[in-house]
């Protein structure tokens, strides 16, 4: 009797607010999914990091004859072997090298033709104004450093380059759009937040008769705050569900059927990792309108 009781107020209730509890469902679903898709974010930015790093490169560029005037190291004109192959030696002989790679400046110049192919850039340069390098891997990409400050200054070495300096502005802009997600997310949670509070101070003013009739026959507070609280956790978890929906739908529609087919060189997050955020919202959304009301509940309920 008591379960039926408690299930016909929520009825009530949810019927009485019905714009109210639409309204809190569409703004949990938006700061839920907006939550949901800053984690997904992170996931992707560390998968992408994970996958570019791996295949980044330090370059160690030796002066040619042209780099005379431009580098301070190239002063007495081209790298010569001896210098070259003492920094290979060197090289070798590191622990934190796993391979290296020698580029000459006709390989260089191939890679330039297939990067600007027959664009009016590609004419403006010879091979012998592009310099040899050696392709560094490392074990562990962020020790760059080590390399640059043990051949940087090095005569015959023009300059030490690292390629992640290419892939960190997109991963800085990456990492503005989580922020900018989250931050979103907050307003978006603070608004359901009130709108839950309204909702059920309105709701308990409307019942104010019902619940002074159960005071009176020595209803406990929890029992006469209950049909309140799960007024509040249903409407957070139906939003819960329909931000599991844009998630699972952004993932499918945005990545699986466009981004992906779009952007080919970029390895997306799988669907391993939407998985395991739903739970995440699920339990969120049922559990903060829940939390929200009986505390709101605590101020304005009298019992």
């Amino acid at each position: 009797m008591r379960a039926q009781f408690v299930l016909s107020e929520i009825g009530v209730g949810l019927r009485r607010n019905l714009t109210m509890t639409f309204a809190v469902i569409v703004s949990v679903a938006l700061s839920l999914s907006l939550f949901g898709a800053s984690l997904l974010m992170r996931d992707q930015v560390n998968t992408m990091k994970g996958y570019w790093y791996d295949k980044v490169n330090v370059s160690i560029f030796f002066c040619n004859k042209n780099d005379a005037e431009s580098a301070a190291n190239c002063a007495k004109g081209a790298a010569t072997e001896q210098q070259k192959n003492d920094i290979l030696a060197e090289l070798h002989r590191l622990p934190l090298v796993q391979n290296v790679e020698h580029e000459t400046s006709d390989q260089a110049y191939k890679h330039y033709k297939e990067q600007f192919g027959d664009t009016p850039v590609a004419g403006l340069v010879t091979p012998d104004q592009l310099p040899e390098s050696f392709r560094v891997k490392l074990k562990d990409p962020t020790k760059f450093d080590v390399i640059k400050s043990a051949f940087s200054e090095r005569p015959g070495v023009e300059q030490v380059q690292d390629q992640r300096d290419t892939v960190e502005p997109l991963f800085r802009l990456l990492d503005g759009m989580r922020y900018a997600a989250l931050g979103v997310m907050g307003l978006m949670l603070v608004v359901a937040l009130m709108l839950i509070v309204n909702t059920v101070r309105v709701s308990a003013f409307s019942r104010r008769r019902e619940t002074g009739i159960m005071r009176l026959v020595g209803a406990s507070s929890f029992y006469i705050q209950l049909p309140f609280i799960m007024e509040a956790a249903i409407a957070g978890l139906i939003g819960a569900v329909f931000a599991c929906v844009l998630l699972v739908g952004g993932k499918y529609v945005m990545i699986n059927q466009w981004l992906a087919k779009q952007i080919q060189v970029i390895n997306f997050i799988g669907w391993d990792s939407v998985l395991a955020v739903l739970p995440l919202v699920l339990l969120i959304g049922l559990l903060m309108p829940a939390l929200a009301a009986f505390f709101a509940l605590r101020k304005y309920l009298k019992v």
